[in-house]
Parts: structure tokens; sequence; C-alpha cells
């Protein structure tokens, strides 16, 4: 079964969204990249559609943006 990938750069807002999936979706059911300390798979996460961080890419394809905490230009910087 595919997991679910969630994308944050490390905010206090994407800290807590993780925490949040986690407990909902079950660690084994997702996997956490932080592209503040992963950035090469930024361009992974915008070709998956991430617009802003935090935000879930589902094993569909679906992205979920949760909350706002950056938006894409502000984590590359």
């Amino acid at each position: 079964m595919a997991k679910s990938v969630f994308y944050h750069a490390g905010c206090p807002v994407c800290v807590s969204a993780e925490h949040d999936i986690i407990n909902l979706i079950g660690a084994d059911k997702v996997e956490v990249v932080h592209i503040g300390e992963v950035r090469s798979r930024i361009e992974e996460a915008e070709k998956a559609g991430v617009k802003s961080v935090p935000a879930l890419v589902t094993p569909n394809g679906n992205v979920l943006h949760i909350n706002f905490g950056a938006s894409m230009a502000d984590v590359k910087g």
C-alpha cells in the first residue's frame, strides 16, 4: 500500500499539523518530509502540486493544503 507524503518546512504550524496527521492516519501510513532540511525534495513536492506547506499528498495524488505555514517560494528562499 502506498503511503501519503506530508511535506513541511519545520515551522510551528507545520510541526503541529505533522503531529495531527500522524495521530489521524498513523505513522506507518505517512512519510514525513521536512523540506527545510531535505531541500532536494522541493522539486518533487512542486511536481506533485504542492503550493504551500504544510501539505499532504495522498496515494491517489490529491494534494491537501493544510492551514498555511509558508509558500513554496518562501521555502525556496
